[in-house]
């Protein structure tokens, strides 16, 4: 069997309309003979091209037509295939625990990748490399208070804030943030919030 017949039979079973990268079809072919395989497959309709080296099956809408990926989405997608780890940025995880009003004009977050801005159709993604610290826990709320605590910083927090944050997560959540490393000023103000 040929890469680009493996490759059009796996792609059968792969979800409409979930963005997926090229390091998906690895396994079945050299990555030139992968990409010339894909680049047919746009050609013939039988995927959609959402950014590069990330593809999709094409998914209609009876009511909007074609309906694409969010950004967010398809940038999620091309942090899996590098191996990079994503965090929502402290504005966003601040304005989740409600402690400001404050909306991000730009979608930011955080990266164990380089830092680097990311288009994706119109939408433009901006990656700023972080260190491991910030990224504990990611894609939880464990993670996302921890990123709250770390953009107000050791002069703004106050204990009211900390027990606010520990409020909003159950306690599974809880114990996890209680396990992350923290910077000591940090670690006495979520102690004396938990204790």
């Amino acid at each position: 069997m040929s890469v680009a017949q493996a490759i059009a039979s796996h792609i059968r079973y792969l979800a409409r309309g979930k963005p997926f990268s090229v390091q998906h079809f690895t396994k079945f072919g050299s990555r030139s003979a992968v990409d010339k395989a894909l680049a047919r497959l746009v050609r013939a309709g039988a995927l959609e091209r959402v950014a590069r080296g990330v593809y999709m099956r094409p998914k209609c809408s009876p009511y909007v037509g074609k309906v694409r990926p969010g950004p967010v989405t398809v940038m999620m997608a091309m942090a899996k295939a590098r191996g990079e780890i994503i965090q929502v940025h402290g504005a966003e995880a601040v304005r989740w625990f409600r402690l400001s009003t404050q909306v991000q004009v730009r979608p930011m977050y955080y990266t164990s990748g380089s830092s680097r801005n990311l288009r994706v159709g119109d939408a433009v993604i901006h990656l700023r490399h972080v260190s491991a610290d910030k990224l504990q826990c990611a894609s939880s709320q464990a993670g996302l208070a921890l990123c709250a605590l770390f953009y107000i910083g050791r002069r703004e927090l106050t204990g009211a804030m900390v027990q606010t944050i520990l409020s909003r997560l159950d306690t599974g959540e809880t114990e996890r943030l209680m396990r992350c490393r923290m910077p000591r000023w940090m670690r006495k103000m979520v102690d004396g919030a938990y204790g």
